[in-house]
């Protein structure tokens, strides 16, 4: 699959992904939570496939469910009551669009996430963060590095125990336990000896000294510098918005949105070109790929 926007500048993947996360966590417009929702679902199956997609149906859109049901079980703000629960606290419409609006949220966050690590690797975190701060840039590589990384080691462990009847899968409970015990502290052992080699490594190489240099391949062409343009132009637009009051709906205790006008389904219109700006240029690579296969 061409994944056209992991090719670009790091700048422009760290940029556009801390803009929607910022944007969705903060801005509980309807619209916007909805154009964040159906964005990062998109994206999210895009990069990963039919992993993701049972990913999001299996487990997002129950949270977003549970999500939303919840909250009116715990908020009975409101002055729309619907009816009374037997502990005789009121249930309103209020409370049930914003658990609506809340998990809508909540999800839309972790789909960005799934995107960012799709294509934020470590070593464009690195690349960006390195020299500014370089040990904590290292831990956060490293943690995102070593999370498939352990996974995978486990699993090579635990078959290993296996093969001789030790796995967490042979026995009685208290034989499986003690069985868990041991595969677990294999793995914290090796953990351990992968730490402090990792650290000689570092430190031989004189990974944060002042002065020292790295080699990158990135460079910020023309390509990056009109992406970054369009980007920072949607980015302004919204932050208008916000900063006149549009991007935000009142919940409590009745609800109440702004106007629409003809400058709010504007700025509408750059928060989802934004978010699914991605998508737009792997189908305009797509696009632009088959005509040159016909041509030769």
């Amino acid at each position: 699959m061409i994944n056209s926007f992991k090719s670009y500048h790091p700048v422009i993947n760290f940029y556009y992904f801390f803009m929607v996360i910022l944007f969705s966590m903060f801005f509980m417009h309807p619209i916007f939570l909805i154009i964040s929702f159906v964005s990062s679902f998109i994206y999210s199956v895009y990069l990963n496939g039919k992993k993701a997609l049972k990913f999001n149906i299996l487990y997002m859109v129950p949270f977003l469910v549970f999500a939303a049901v919840i909250n009116p079980a715990f908020s009975h703000q409101g002055v729309t009551i619907i009816a009374y629960f037997s502990t005789g606290n009121p249930l309103t419409l209020e409370s049930i669009v914003y658990g609506v609006a809340s998990a809508m949220m909540f999800t839309s966050v972790i789909l960005w996430f799934s995107c960012y690590n799709a294509v934020m690797t470590s070593d464009k975190f690195i690349y960006l963060f390195g020299r500014i701060i370089p040990g904590l840039s290292l831990i956060f590589s490293m943690v995102l590095r070593f999370v498939p990384k352990y996974k995978a080691q486990i699993k090579v462990i635990s078959n290993a125990q296996k093969c001789i009847g030790r796995d967490a899968s042979h026995g009685n409970i208290f034989r499986r336990a003690r069985n868990g015990v041991k595969i677990i502290s294999i793995m914290i052992t090796w953990a351990l000896e992968n730490a402090i080699e990792t650290a000689d490594s570092m430190k031989s190489r004189g990974y944060g000294l002042k002065g020292r240099t790295s080699f990158s391949n990135y460079r910020f062409d023309n390509r990056d510098k009109i992406a970054f343009g369009i980007m920072v132009f949607f980015t302004i637009i919204v932050l208008i918005g916000a900063w006149q009051g549009r991007n935000s709906m009142q919940y409590f205790p009745n609800m109440k949105m702004v106007k629409i006008t003809a400058f709010s389904i504007f700025e509408y219109g750059c928060y989802f070109l934004l978010c699914i700006m991605p998508i737009i240029m792997e189908v305009m690579e797509e696009i632009k790929w088959r005509h040159l296969q016909l041509e030769a």
